[in-house]
């Protein structure tokens, strides 16, 4: 035994089903096992995402996973962007007896202290990349959730899609390895953001969890994730760090976008960005993608895979592990993988200039701006 709750499930528990590990702890929330979830829903999901950057434009790491209890199916995912090469891993298993270990493959993440420290680690694969990273939270995260109509719930009748759980900005540092060079990232000035989120819909399953049989959208159209040293925009809210006076979260009220694309493949290059927050307050923020360091989140079974084989919550096998590599200096490459698209750019705001991500959904945004939709328009 290693005396580790979090990892710990012996061949017995499979004759104990539905009990897990988790349920000698005294946290249910339900009379049922921690392994039942409280919704039927095939597209319930468990998910955890995380960006994090240096401040030259060089490297990005965006890894995550998730887990689908009603499939028992996790997966996960490692893209590093280095220099305008993107290499990624994805890996699939069975979820089984033990909610509480969230390895899957060589991306073996560790919740070091709940909601303050993770360990992302990326063991030996055959694609290249490996890192060792420790992430810490720097800004309060506050639970909040966005629920879907039950007048617009599809099928009629059908359960609402939900998103639900918290976000956060922090500091990372350790080393990142690419084809045996190996980075280092310190804490004083690598930095990131990321989510936990949990829920109904999002595109799980693909096609096949869709009532109609349609292609699902990748994510929102309009993401943004900045932090200056005076405020910080998590997409519609505004996240103070630990200890600021203010009460909970802010509120972005008004946006309104004016970007720049490449012409022939109609990808983010440049924008102004205006936000209006909730004190009245407009924060006038100009954005600049950094060369070719762009995580195309495809590759993390956002929007289906690149050739759109797999989807999100589908089953590809027991320990199964894949990747790939793509030149991002090639438009053609860069046409092929557009999609949900995580953009590291270089941000000024008030005299001040740091680095942040820009999540376009793409081409979607180009087309936004030109057919001149509420808040978007063209540079």
């Amino acid at each position: 035994m290693s005396n580790d709750w979090a990892l710990e499930a012996d061949d017995y528990f499979t004759e104990q089903y539905p009990l897990s590990p988790l349920d000698d702890h005294l946290i249910h929330q339900t009379p049922d096992p921690i392994r039942i979830a409280a919704t039927t829903d095939l597209r319930f999901f468990e998910r955890h995402w995380n960006v994090f950057h240096d401040q030259k434009g060089e490297l990005l790491v965006v890894t995550g996973g998730s887990f689908y209890p009603n499939l028992d199916t996790a997966e996960a995912f490692a893209i590093v962007t280095h220099k305008g090469v993107q290499r990624s891993v994805r890996a699939f298993r069975r979820i089984g007896a033990n909610r509480g270990n969230i390895h899957v493959g060589p991306i073996q993440p560790t919740i070091v202290a709940g909601m303050r420290e993770w360990r992302h680690v990326l063991a030996d694969n055959d694609f290249g990349i490996r890192y060792d990273l420790t992430w810490q939270d720097t800004h309060r995260q506050m639970y909040r959730s966005a629920y879907g109509s039950i007048e617009s719930s599809k099928p009629s009748g059908g359960q609402r899609h939900v998103t639900a759980g918290f976000e956060s900005f922090g500091r990372v540092g350790g080393w990142v390895d690419v084809e045996g060079k190996r980075i280092e990232l310190s804490m004083a000035d690598a930095r990131g953001t990321r989510d936990r989120h949990w829920g109904i819909g999002r595109g799980v399953g693909g096609p096949r969890l869709q009532h109609d049989g349609s292609v699902p959208k990748a994510g929102w159209i309009g993401g943004v994730w900045i932090a200056f040293s005076s405020f910080a925009i998590w997409g519609p809210i505004i996240l103070y760090p630990y200890g600021d006076g203010h009460k909970r979260y802010g509120k972005v009220r008004k946006v309104d976008r004016r970007l720049r694309f490449e012409e022939d493949t109609q990808i983010f290059l440049e924008g102004e960005i205006d936000f209006t927050l909730d004190n009245g307050e407009i924060k006038h923020v100009h954005f600049e993608r950094m060369g070719q360091q762009t995580a195309y989140m495809t590759c993390a079974l956002y929007g289906g895979s690149p050739d759109k084989s797999i989807w999100q919550g589908e089953f590809v096998g027991d320990n199964v592990v894949q990747g790939d590599w793509y030149d991002l200096n090639d438009s053609e490459v860069r046409k092929a993988l557009r999609g949900l698209d995580e953009h590291h750019c270089r941000i000024s705001c008030d005299g001040e200039i740091t680095t942040g991500i820009l999540q376009p959904l793409e081409p979607d945004a180009y087309f936004a701006c030109q057919r001149k939709e509420a808040g978007w328009s063209f540079l």
